[in-house]
C-alpha cells in the first residue's frame, strides 16, 4: 500500500495538483491546513482534515480509517497540542486503536516509532519549518504490513534521503 501524505500547504493548488499526479497511490491524506474548500478539485481524492487556519466548517478535526488491516488516525494537531509534544495525540490515537498516526501543524517533517504506534508529520510544502525545502511524505507498507518505510518528497519530487524512516508494523 502506498499514501501520500501532505500537510498546511496553506492555499497551494498547482502544487497540489502537481503532487497528486506525480505519485501513483492507493490513498491520500491532508492533514489540514489546506486552506481551500473541501470540494474544490484540488482536494478531490484526499482524507482530509481541518487546521486551525481552516474555514470550511464541513471538514471534520479527526478521521480514523483502516484499510488493508491498518488503522490510521488523521488529524491536524492543534487540538492535540502537537508543538509541545506528542503525548496526548498518542493516548487520542490509541482509543481510536491507531497503528499510524497523520499530523501537521508543526511544519516540521519526521516520523518516528514509540511503542506499538507509527507518527508520520509531512511537513509543510508552503512555509517549512526545521528545513529549507517545503516537503510532503508518501508511506510505503509492504506485503503483510509487516515493513513501513516513510519516504518524504520536496516540493519538487526529489527525495530528502536524509528524512526516510524504515519500521515494522
Amino acid at each position: 500500500m502506498r499514501v501520500l501524505i501532505i500537510s498546511d500547504s496553506h492555499g497551494l493548488t498547482n502544487e497540489l495538483n502537481e503532487i497528486k499526479q506525480r505519485h501513483h497511490v492507493d490513498m491520500m491524506i491532508h492533514c489540514g491546513d489546506s486552506e481551500l474548500l473541501m470540494d474544490t478539485k484540488e482536494m478531490a481524492g484526499f482524507l482530509k482534515v481541518r487546521g486551525n487556519c481552516d474555514q470550511d466548517t464541513r471538514l471534520q478535526h479527526d478521521i480514523t480509517i483502516t484499510k488493508n488491516d491498518v488503522t490510521f488516525f488523521i488529524t491536524h494537531g492543534h487540538l492535540y497540542h502537537v508543538k509541545r509534544d506528542i503525548m496526548t495525540l498518542s493516548y487520542r490515537a490509541e482509543e481510536e486503536n491507531a497503528q499510524i498516526i497523520c499530523f501537521g501543524h508543526t511544519h516540521i517533517a519526521g516520523a518516528e516509532k514509540i511503542n506499538h504506534q507509527i507518527f508520520v508529520n509531512p511537513g509543510s510544502i508552503r512555509i517549512p519549518r526545521g528545513r529549507v525545502e517545503p516537503t510532503y511524505a508518501v508511506l510505503y507498507i509492504g506485503q503483510n504490513n509487516e515493513q513501513v518505510k516513510v519516504v518524504f518528497y520536496s516540493l519538487m519530487g526529489e527525495e530528502i534521503s536524509d528524512l526516510r524512516k524504515e519500521f515494522t508494523l
